[in-house]
């Protein structure tokens, strides 16, 4: 691996303040794909190992380098996320409703949880967590809901299916909404 366009790559990801795709950074680096994907896997090993308090993390279809864990709770009370916005309950509800049920409808959601949505949909939309993702094809072609890259990039998943697993009780509370 050539190490300036290791470091090219490695400065371009530390740059950007969102996690940043192959594509992109290669347009950036003007560098091929193969080589930027090589520089991710040998910047990921190097920093693997216990010298180095930052990783590279794959969140929502892009790289960011990130505190290791360890070193971000060591930390957080400083650094953390103090412009972040704290959810009520009912809104990390309904975020988790639509979260593992998407796509879903108002009607759906309001039928898990029991109280209207509307105020939590508004809301998970202006803060760019869920967006309208289509139209159910039935009478009324209600609108369904699904999470945004910004979900993923929040909560620190590479994907919708790096969602933790329910237990139980709570996968049968879902399974009983589900759609064909």
């Amino acid at each position: 691996m050539n190490v300036f366009e290791m470091g090219l790559v490695e400065s371009a990801i530390y740059l950007h303040s969102e996690p940043i795709d192959v594509k992109t950074l290669s347009r950036i680096t003007n560098l091929p794909r193969a080589s930027v994907i090589e520089a991710i896997g040998f910047l990921k090993e190097l920093y693997e190992s216990d010298n180095h308090g930052l990783e590279i993390l794959e969140i929502g279809g892009g790289f960011c380098l990130s505190p290791k864990q360890q070193y971000y709770e060591a930390l957080r009370s400083t650094y953390g996320r103090q412009s972040m916005r704290r959810f009520s309950r009912a809104a990390m509800e309904t975020l988790a409703i639509i979260a593992y049920s998407q796509p879903i409808t108002k009607a759906e959601i309001e039928s898990i949880r029991g109280v209207s949505a509307d105020g939590m949909i508004k809301l998970l939309t202006e803060y760019r967590l869920i967006k309208e993702v289509g139209k159910r094809d039935t009478p009324g072609k209600p609108i369904q809901y699904g999470t945004t890259k910004d979900f993923l990039v929040r909560f620190g998943l590479k994907s919708i299916a790096n969602l933790p697993k329910l237990e139980e009780t709570e996968s049968q509370r879902f399974d009983q909404y589900e759609r064909e």
